[in-house]
């Protein structure tokens, strides 16, 4: 699979999870790793209607460890 097609395939997930941070007025993100080799990020406040960022696996733990460039 490749990067076009992951959002695609990310719409039918169903396990998404909140941001610890999301709690109350502080609105944050939801990720899901439903998808092999890929985490699908969305706006928690639209949910299921959220434009979805589509990141692989490894991208999201350089993300995550503050090692992009």
């Amino acid at each position: 699979m490749n990067h076009d097609q992951a959002p695609a395939m990310l719409t039918t997930a169903t396990g998404w999870r909140k941001s610890s941070y999301s709690q109350g007025e502080n609105n944050c993100v939801e990720v899901t790793t439903e998808l092999g080799g890929w985490v699908g990020v969305r706006d928690s406040k639209l949910g299921p209607y959220s434009p979805l960022l589509a990141v692989t696996t490894a991208g999201w733990h350089a993300l995550l460890a503050g090692e992009l460039t």
